[in-house]
């Protein structure tokens, strides 16, 4: 039987656990993965575009580094999904959740870059302006606030209002570990 976890209220062993959390990471990464394909997809349909000869060399630069920036993301978000058919069979659940979701988390950094530059260029070729940059970086602090500042506002508001009688915590092992979250 499955030991209790008295921090999170969940009767679930190691295996079990990683293994609700694969499935937690995979969800997510079905939602990651589309989008950087469909956003690959695009970047790399752009250099046969006519117009794509018209652009200066600065955008020029600007699409070489987002099509890149855009493999890496592809290879990032794609990576878990390698990872774990490699190692299944092996009993490295747990590490393959924890090495998986790192991989995640380098993906949705490396999306960031990818999503700031991809509007750049674009905005570059539609304003021709300073605007440009005005509106990428607002939108970059956009992405910012609802992919890491709202999460870690949720965490911390979480962290006050554990009890300070002594009374049962949250899961420190969820917080603590790098895998998903539920």
């Amino acid at each position: 039987m499955a030991g209790m976890n008295s921090r999170s209220g969940r009767r679930e062993t190691e295996e079990e656990r990683a293994d609700r959390q694969w499935g937690d990471l995979l969800q997510e990464l079905r939602v990651a993965q589309t989008g950087v394909q469909i956003l690959f997809g695009f970047l790399l349909a752009v250099v046969f575009q006519p117009r794509f000869a018209d652009l200066s060399t600065v955008d020029r630069n600007i699409y070489v580094v987002t099509v890149m920036l855009g493999s890496a993301t592809a290879a990032a978000l794609i990576g878990p999904v390698s990872y774990h058919r490699l190692l299944t069979g092996r009993r490295m659940k747990p590490q393959t959740v924890i090495w998986a979701s790192r991989l995640t988390k380098l993906g949705l950094g490396l999306l960031f870059c990818t999503m700031c530059s991809t509007l750049l260029l674009i905005l570059r070729v539609a304003l021709h302006n300073v605007t440009a940059l005005w509106l990428v970086g607002g939108m970059a602090l956009w992405f910012l606030v609802c992919w890491f500042v709202f999460p870690l506002w949720a965490i911390a508001r979480g962290r006050r209002r554990e009890p300070a009688d002594g009374g049962e915590a949250p899961d420190t092992e969820d917080s603590q570990d790098p895998g998903p979250r539920s």
